[in-house]
C-alpha cells in the first residue's frame, strides 16, 4: 500500500457515521482538555504524543480528502 492508497482508506473510514463519532471522541480526548500548572512533566509529554498521533490522523484524513 502507498502513501496515497492510505491517505484515501483513512479519508473513507472517518467519512463513516463511526467513524465521526469515534474521530470526534479523540478529539475530545486530546484537544479539548487542559492541564493545570502542576501537571507533572512526564504526564504533559504523554498526552503531546497523544495529540501528535490525532493531529496525523487528521491530516491523513484530509489529504485522503483533498489530493494535492
Amino acid at each position: 500500500m502507498d502513501q496515497r492508497d492510505i491517505e484515501k482508506t483513512f479519508a473513507r473510514l472517518f467519512a463513516t457515521e463511526d467513524g465521526q463519532k469515534v474521530l470526534a471522541h479523540l478529539q475530545a480526548t486530546t484537544f479539548q482538555r487542559a492541564f493545570g500548572p502542576s501537571t507533572a512533566d512526564e504526564q504533559l509529554r504523554y498526552v503531546e504524543g497523544q495529540r501528535s498521533l490525532v493531529a496525523t490522523i487528521l491530516r491523513l484524513i484530509d489529504r485522503g480528502r483533498n489530493p494535492a
